[in-house]
């Protein structure tokens, strides 16, 4: 039986333009809209296949306000059975912070008796770009860890974690307790059904303490880059432009 702690965080859905906020130090959701990262729903998917494959439970956590508790359901929507929300104000928190307040739930948890044999994260933050906390957690609670994975499967007391790299594949085993964070694109994440929805919607949230003081993030500011320049040749007009066509298929290769 495998349990397993998936970490979502509250982002600005980034499907749109991005539009940071007037101070320049985060990333404006107001109009967007809000959401989890590919990455965490990816997560999310991980964790239900691996709890439902060993009799194990899924619990979801978040840190921020009330605000959060909506990706919070929609985790439970997808198959988790538990939600913990950290009561903080998520603005405060650098990744250092939220990896110690996350460690406090985790130890705290253990010593009630509920025990986390995986700890699941996105593999960096949607609107901030921090690839920190899942290391930082990791090194908090003396767990192995691997960054970057796409699939996970547990047996025997051993993960077997896919990343996937430049050149390949890797695949790593470990030992549980472990921490791992989850790239998108290894998994296809699942639709909510209208009887996850009604669960979600009737599953209380545990609301606790960041048991920590937070530090920040000692981020100066962000900055969107311009889009790239893109530059438009008229090739010709009719079969006059067929000559021209020829030769850049050539230039790109695609044609001899």
């Amino acid at each position: 039986m495998a349990d397993v702690l998936v970490c979502v965080k509250r982002v600005p859905d980034d499907s749109g333009e991005v539009v940071l906020t007037e101070a320049g130090d985060a990333v404006d959701g107001r109009y967007a809209g809000y959401t989890m990262s590919a990455h965490e729903e990816c997560a999310v998917e991980i964790a239900v296949d691996v709890a439902g494959a060993s009799g194990g439970e899924v619990t979801v956590l978040s840190l921020g306000d009330e605000n959060c508790e909506e990706q919070l359901r929609a985790a439970v929507a997808v198959g988790a059975h538990a939600a913990v929300r950290v009561d903080a104000e998520a603005d405060a928190f650098g990744p250092g912070d939220v990896a110690a307040a996350i460690a406090a739930v985790v130890r705290e948890k253990e010593s009630a008796g509920t025990g986390y044999d995986l700890v699941l994260l996105g593999n960096d933050a949607a609107d901030t770009g921090d690839h920190q906390v899942g290391i930082r957690l990791a090194h908090l609670l003396g767990r192995p860890v691997v960054a970057g994975a796409q699939n996970i499967t547990v047996a025997q007391g051993r993960a077997e974690v896919r990343a996937g790299t430049a050149t390949g594949t890797e695949v790593y085993e470990l030992p549980l307790p472990a921490v791992v964070t989850v790239l998108e694109g290894g998994v296809q994440p699942r639709y909510p059904s209208i009887t996850g929805r009604m669960r979600a919607r009737k599953t209380p949230v545990e609301v606790v303490d960041p048991g920590v003081e937070p530090r920040g993030s000692g981020r100066l500011g962000l900055r969107v880059l311009p889009p790239p320049e893109s530059r438009v040749e008229v090739l010709g007009q009719g079969a006059g432009g067929a000559v021209r066509l020829a030769e850049v298929l050539r230039e790109l290769g695609v044609v001899r």
